[in-house]
């Protein structure tokens, strides 16, 4: 056998660190997209396929079009916005299934006295609100503490769920996460369209609706679930994907299916995790029959320390992500996925990828994965070698 030269070993050592330095099959990147003033979500609009719109924390809506940021916002509010360069601000923006026809989205956002608003505004043109369309859906008293204000706006069929949190300070001294004759520390459900005289209508089957507690209540026993998201795809479908954030010891991801999750009581702030609260601040009694969290990791592990809750992927062409859910940590960076189930989660792992403060994952019309960071980049997630 002929044995190799030095010029071919040299060659060949070439090609395996070029091999080395190549991204795997099935790697994915990140693709920034455009940079924003501290963008916190990012989503589409049903009709509108060429369209992203990115949400910026002090009180404006932007619009993408074909991968270029126009400069006139879609939404500006920032005279109504309290923004506090922390927790407070312009948080989501969401579009009904019949944006196109009706024009009508809605946006979440903390007011000038700390207050949690939801708000619907009108569409004037594909990339324009209509100014002066603004109608209070929902007000929640909030101003003794700034954090764990929630945020997150999602629709599901027709229903809009609305996430809060408890209303802050450590260990919810109020104890407003296992009250429900209160609307903070939990996911609550509404027909955000006028009835009866009244701003905003209540499925008949939300889970207190005709019993003690407050009607617009659709899960509770919840910390500050700033993100969650729906999984419509798969068995048993639809499910919630909640992102909690923890207290000193671990955060949580809460998944189930929406069916089980009407009336669920998720623990908070009797329980932390897996286990019973034991901060210095009192927790209530475990009430018992609290539906346990998916998957759970360490606050203060690996650089850790809040939760940013993700989403199922269905982009076919990030096929080593589909159908496991994707999340991260705002300190830590590192994005993670895992397998989703009811009640547990398997293979939990990161996939290769970091992102600097993590604020918020979303999807286009597509499915394509979007995340953004709070230092102002938006990226599109992409095959290794798209």
């Amino acid at each position: 056998m002929k044995r190799p030269t030095s010029i071919t070993l040299a060659l060949c050592a070439a090609l395996v660190a070029l091999l080395a330095l190549a991204p795997a099959a099935g790697a994915v990147k990140a693709r920034k997209i455009g940079n924003f003033k501290f963008p916190v979500a990012v989503t589409a609009a049903p009709g509108y396929k060429k369209l992203v719109f990115v949400t910026e924390q002090p009180g404006a809506v932007r619009v993408v079009r074909k991968g270029r940021t126009l400069k006139r916002p879609f939404l500006n509010i920032r005279s109504l916005v309290g923004y506090d360069g922390e927790e407070r601000g312009l948080l989501s923006v969401a579009f009904p299934p019949d944006y196109k026809q009706s024009g009508l989205f809605y946006v979440d956002y903390t007011d000038q006295q700390g207050d949690i608003n939801v708000v619907e505004f009108k569409r004037r043109s594909a990339t324009r609100a209509k100014a002066g369309s603004a109608r209070t859906v929902l007000q929640i008293a909030h101003r003794e503490n700034s954090n764990h204000n929630g945020g997150q706006l999602q629709f599901l069929g027709n229903l809009l769920y609305i996430s809060t949190g408890d209303g802050g300070n450590g260990g919810d001294p109020p104890n407003n996460a296992q009250n429900t004759d209160s609307l903070l520390g939990k996911i609550l459900r509404i027909d955000p369209r006028p009835s009866g005289g009244a701003a905003y209508g209540i499925p008949d089957d939300n889970p207190f609706v005709g019993k003690p507690g407050r009607d617009e209540i659709f899960s509770y026993g919840l910390r500050n679930p700033y993100r969650f998201t729906f999984n419509t795809q798969g068995a048993g479908a639809p499910y919630i994907a909640i992102g909690d954030a923890g207290q000193d010891r671990f955060e949580e991801v809460e998944y189930e299916t929406v069916a089980q999750a009407r009336g669920a009581n998720f623990g908070w702030d009797a329980l932390e995790g897996f286990g019973t609260y034991t901060g210095p601040e009192n927790g209530t009694p475990d009430p018992g029959g609290t539906t346990k969290p998916a998957h759970v990791y360490g606050t203060h592990d690996d650089g850790n320390c809040t939760i940013i809750g993700g989403l199922v992927v269905h982009d076919r062409k990030l096929k080593r992500l589909r159908g496991r859910y994707l999340y991260s940590d705002f300190c830590a960076g590192d994005l993670h996925s895992f397998v989703p189930s009811p009640g547990g989660s398997k293979k939990d792992h990161k996939i290769g990828l970091h992102i600097d403060s993590p604020s918020s994952f979303g999807t286009d019309n597509q499915n394509r994965v979007y995340v953004t960071s709070l230092e102002g980049p938006v990226y599109r997630l992409v095959n290794g070698h798209h």
